[in-house]
């Protein structure tokens, strides 16, 4: 659907009901010779904000000056089946899961004039300079559409920021337990393990409204792409499913998932989320939407490197592009984004990422 028909079919609707039973995981590696002693307290914030507060934990035990690390994520690579369009047939299309205790908003909601900050890099191109003087590349098309906001309603409690030993990206809840992102993301090690994973839904300036989850599988086929740059092939297989240590979507919900198709090319029904470094260095989410995507010309609807002109910067990378259609009250993921150069950006998509989540949630429901 165009941005248009969205806001007049998919109303926006308050939470229908609450959940008080579920508790939020938020977890701390530390080092230690012994089990450590842990005291908690619990006191209303001092900002002033009604029903907020602030919990202490004290830990003793620990060695002081010592790090713990994360444990790695498990990794499980998988073989392109000879049929995919069968498969496919077996998993009919992945529905999202819209929770009643979270509201429902088409758009996500501006911030207030009070938490805006100022860019931190122009990608504006300033055409009184001369071209000597510019030597920033940008990914920015201007006008930059992009605008950061703080909205926990669903869809966008789905959406968040991905840290892992190589730095931060962002991603999406596709499954109960599964997000997906990029697999330039990815810290692929040279023994052939990766590196831990953290995903916090909802980030923003460093609160996790929905806890944290941290990953234990992580599901890729044909190619792990290392970055920074980022060729034809590896566009086309940027994408992993990592499965995360608890259920966290049940809090926030899941977008669906479906195969790009290139008879959608030209059509600007598209939206991203991400988290960009020249925004609020990468603590804040952004929203675009309107975008018009291009799959590629090779190896249709199997493997799809995606162009398009929306507006990303670094920290966007594995944040989703999404569309929704007409009688379905959550949107589905078709590509996530992969690479950026100063003419066009690219987003990696086709009929195996969505295999790829059909693996992770079979396995790991």
């Amino acid at each position: 659907m165009y941005l248009e028909e969205l806001v007049r079919e998919v109303r926006t609707r308050d939470a229908v009901g609450r959940i008080d039973d579920v508790g939020l995981q938020f977890n701390l590696f530390a080092a230690a010779d012994r089990t450590p002693e842990v005291d908690c307290s619990v006191a209303e914030s001092e900002n002033g904000d009604k029903g907020s507060f602030r919990i202490d934990l004290t830990v003793k035990g620990l060695k002081l000056g010592e790090h713990s690390y994360p444990p790695g994520a498990q990794l499980r690579q998988f073989e392109p089946e000879t049929d995919i369009r069968k498969r496919h047939l077996e998993h009919p299309d992945l529905e999202g899961y819209v929770p009643d205790h979270l509201p429902l908003r088409p758009l996500p909601m501006q911030l207030a004039d009070e938490l805006r900050v100022a860019r931190r890099i122009d990608s504006e191109v300033d055409r009184d300079r001369s071209r000597n003087e510019l030597h920033e590349a940008t990914t920015i098309f201007p006008p930059d559409d992009r605008y950061t906001f703080n909205d926990t309603a669903y869809p966008w409690s789905t959406c968040g920021r991905i840290e892992t030993p190589g730095g931060s990206a962002s991603g999406a809840m596709v499954g109960p337990r599964h997000v997906l992102t990029c697999s330039h993301a990815i810290q692929w090690n040279s023994d052939g393990t990766a590196g831990w994973v953290k995903f916090t839904p909802s980030y923003f300036d460093g609160s996790a409204p929905f806890g944290v989850a941290w990953g234990t599988w992580i599901y890729w086929e044909g190619l792990k792409v290392f970055g920074p740059t980022i060729n034809s092939s590896e566009g086309r297989h940027d994408y992993v499913c990592v499965v995360l240590n608890w259920n966290i979507g049940n809090v926030t919900g899941w977008m669906g998932s479906r195969t790009y198709s290139d008879s959608w090319d030209g059509g600007n029904y598209w939206s991203h989320i991400g988290y960009p470094g020249d925004l609020a260095a990468g603590l804040r989410p952004s929203f675009q939407g309107g975008i018009s995507l291009d799959g590629s010309f090779w190896d249709p609807q199997n493997h799809q490197r995606i162009y398009h002109q929306g507006d990303v910067w670094p920290g966007q990378s594995g944040g989703p592009f999404f569309g929704w259609w007409s009688g379905e009250s959550f949107p589905r993921v078709v590509a996530d984004q992969s690479g950026q150069t100063s003419g066009e950006n690219s987003a990696s998509g086709g009929a195996h990422m969505v295999d790829c989540i059909i693996r992770a949630r079979n396995d790991f429901p």
